[in-house]
């Protein structure tokens, strides 16, 4: 959605714009050449590849680029660290890049077999495979519902411990076997009109990430950092997330400290979900600092 990105962040020479999520760039090379000269774009990523890669992608703007390794969670320290006097506008985009999913060996996708890893910060401890080996029965159930909403988590969640007591699960196409065969077979196909496997590597990696946790701290902590007047934009991609952003920035509201730009999400239109599948379940919403 980098129309709406554009629009909404209201861009012009001078800005000061962080990419909380740059991942390779798209969006921050187009920001860049909106805010230069005189501009100011901070990029952060917990990817080191993306990052560098976004890094390559930007060499036109190397003076007007901060790049930041680290999790926008702590983009109050990076902003001290970094001692800005002002931030206009901040743009967070929550998805997983296909770059991530084409990547066999970062264990995100359920169509390449890789080792079950699902880390965006490959110097993280925890892994899915720490999670689906040895999580109990109940909790791999209650995060399969808690972040995927998958309507079989219980089912498939007794599938995996049966499964892990012969061996340890430690392939992506290994946990995508398990769920296929833990869901009734009248369902397999037509499940949810997507891959069986979908909300169930959906869920570990929020879990593995801490991403909702991540996304409740960040809007609380952005909104005092923006500049009167400055733009907080959005961007989501299942309901859990759009949920979080919309009460954050609802009670935001109430409170006094911004206006709401968009009521309703906005989404991709027809054109763009032809052309880029997976911007289809994305969500838009924005805010100005009052």
């Amino acid at each position: 959605m980098l129309a709406e990105v554009l629009e909404y962040l209201d861009l012009r020479p001078g800005k000061t714009i962080v990419d909380a999520t740059v991942g390779m760039g798209g969006h921050s090379l187009e920001i860049a050449k909106r805010i230069t000269p005189g501009g100011t774009l901070i990029a952060i990523d917990r990817d080191k590849e993306s990052l560098a890669i976004a890094q390559e992608r930007l060499k036109d703007f190397s003076e007007n680029v901060e790049f930041v390794y680290g999790n926008f969670s702590d983009i109050e320290e990076i902003s001290k660290r970094l001692k800005l006097e002002k931030i206009d506008g901040i743009v967070i985009d929550l998805g997983v890049s296909t770059f991530q999913l084409m990547q066999a060996e970062r264990g995100f996708s359920f169509t390449r077999e890789g080792p079950l890893d699902m880390r965006l910060d490959r110097n993280s401890y925890i892994s899915a495979y720490d999670l689906v080996n040895n999580l109990n029965e109940d909790e791999i159930s209650n995060l399969l519902w808690s972040f995927g909403q998958e309507r079989w988590h219980n089912r498939i969640a007794r599938r995996v411990v049966e499964e892990r007591q012969k061996h340890p699960i430690t392939t992506t196409a290994e946990l995508s076997d398990i769920v296929m065969r833990a869901i009734p077979p009248r369902f397999r196909k037509f499940h949810y009109r997507i891959h069986p496997a979908t909300r169930t590597f959906q869920a570990v990696r929020i879990a593995v990430n801490r991403e909702l946790e991540a996304l409740e701290q960040v809007i609380a902590r952005t909104i005092p950092l923006i500049a009167p007047g400055g733009r907080i934009c959005v961007i989501s991609f299942h309901s859990l997330e759009d949920r979080i952003v919309k009460w954050a920035f609802r009670k935001a509201a109430a409170d006094g400290a911004v206006k709401i730009l968009t009521p309703k999400p906005l989404t991709p239109t027809e054109s763009e979900a032809r052309g880029n599948p997976s911007s289809r379940s994305s969500k838009f919403r924005a805010v100005e600092k009052i």
